[in-house]
């Protein structure tokens, strides 16, 4: 008689924990929220726009390298032209 009444209470126990962990979603769930989109959407905008000002001050600190070697390569191409001259 005791084997058969622990199987029930166990069975019972695994109903109980089934109707606990439901699937269906909630109207207060965070990720779902529209408030959640736009602070996620404000959030990547605000790093793209970060990165891409990193990028363009690396690119201009380039470009200033290439016009001072530029210039560099002119002095000299300028001063051997004057020498053979």
């Amino acid at each position: 008689m005791l084997s058969r009444t622990i199987p029930r209470r166990v069975n019972a126990l695994a109903l109980t924990a089934r109707r606990a962990y439901t699937v269906g979603r909630t109207e207060g769930s965070v990720a779902e929220s529209k408030g959640f989109s736009k602070k996620e959407k404000a959030v990547e905008d605000q790093y793209a726009r970060k990165h891409e000002q990193e990028q363009l001050a690396k690119l201009r600190k380039e470009i200033e390298k290439k016009k001072a070697e530029l210039a560099s390569l002119e002095q000299q191409a300028a001063e051997t032209s004057s020498k053979s001259s």
